[in-house]
């Protein structure tokens, strides 16, 4: 039943897509908030405690409704509450529309409002920018955006669904990648600032949680790319990058295409606003881009291709383990 489950999310995500503000991600950034003022006291046990707290009690609850409607209908309510908990966590329109107008700002030649939505979108300083590295910073965000907001999601999702967990897998996924984002912001707020403990562990968790799913995300990338150039870049360059899960899949990401990415990072503004992602994640501790083409426009669709081609390989892997089920 995941396989309708997540097909149905998908195409309720695409008719319908949610605001940047929708009641559930207003809740956990104040369920988060919450957590940190109360329980984050400075020392180690306190950020893991918190973290438990804030990523754990949501988790649990879906669990908890999971097994209920499970108790009270069966598959049929079940299969309705992963939809809606997938709803929530799960789709491209959460941060396509900046992709699709940088890319129709560039392919028109406005190349400053290219560099005004890239800014808005990364909150970076991208006044200077040229052509070339716009391409390869908006290809970089896109792909770890459709790891975290998808791939990473769909992972956790199956993971917890294997384990009688209904959608819960999803929902600790995402909250997990949120909680480390959002306390690493708040770690440089003027007023009641993140301790480092807590940080340290959100950042630690979210390592430890995405470190299959990138790797399941870059081998997708790799079978429907090139596959030899993404495996060897993958194995010869993802160590390179800052954030080792983030160079997985960015390095499997550039020779499944043939793109270079990688290089410098762009400068954060001085005010961020909530809600939006840490500037550039995935870049490279130092040094040059990775082997490959530089960056254009044409990548974009090849890009989308390759994102669009593993979604239709984890559909179809889930088509014929529901069969092999159902068979079986």
């Amino acid at each position: 039943m995941a396989f309708f489950a997540i097909a149905i999310a998908l195409l309720l995500e695409q008719v319908r897509p949610l605001a940047a503000d929708h009641p559930a991600a207003t809740g956990l950034r104040r369920w988060l908030r919450l957590v940190g003022r109360n329980v984050d006291a400075g020392g180690v046990q306190h950020g893991w405690l918190a973290w438990l707290l804030a990523v754990g009690v949501p988790t649990l609850g879906v669990i908890a409704v999971h097994w209920l409607l499970a108790w009270l209908g069966g598959w049929p309510l079940t299969v309705l509450w992963s939809v809606g908990v997938l709803y929530l966590t799960l789709g491209f329109r959460q941060f396509s529309h900046h992709f699709t107008g940088i890319r129709d700002a560039l392919e028109a030649g406005d190349e400053e409002r290219a560099r005004v939505l890239l800014a808005r979108w990364q909150q970076v300083d991208a006044s200077s920018v040229p052509r070339s590295e716009i391409v390869r910073h908006v290809l970089e965000y896109s792909v770890l955006a459709a790891h975290r907001h998808v791939f990473g999601v769909l992972a956790w999702f199956c993971f917890g669904t294997v384990l009688g967990l209904g959608p819960a897998g999803a929902v600790f996924y995402r909250n997990a990648e949120y909680a480390a984002r959002y306390w690493r912001r708040k770690s440089e707020a003027p007023d009641q600032p993140t301790s480092a403990a807590l940080r340290g562990a959100a950042d630690a968790a979210w390592h430890m949680i995405d470190w299959l799913p990138a790797r399941t995300t870059a081998l997708g990338f790799a079978i429907v790319g090139s596959f030899e150039d993404a495996i060897d870049v993958w194995r010869n360059h993802a160590s390179r990058f800052a954030n080792v899960n983030d160079g997985v899949i960015l390095a499997a990401t550039a020779g499944a295409i043939g793109v270079r990415l990688g290089g410098a990072s762009l400068r954060p503004l001085m005010a961020e606003s909530e809600g939006q992602p840490v500037p550039n994640p995935g870049a490279l501790a130092g040094g040059d881009g990775l082997p490959g083409e530089p960056a254009r426009t044409l990548h974009f669709t090849q890009v989308v291709g390759l994102v669009w081609r593993t979604v239709a390989l984890w559909l179809l892997l889930l088509v014929l383990l529901t069969l092999a089920h159902v068979l079986g």
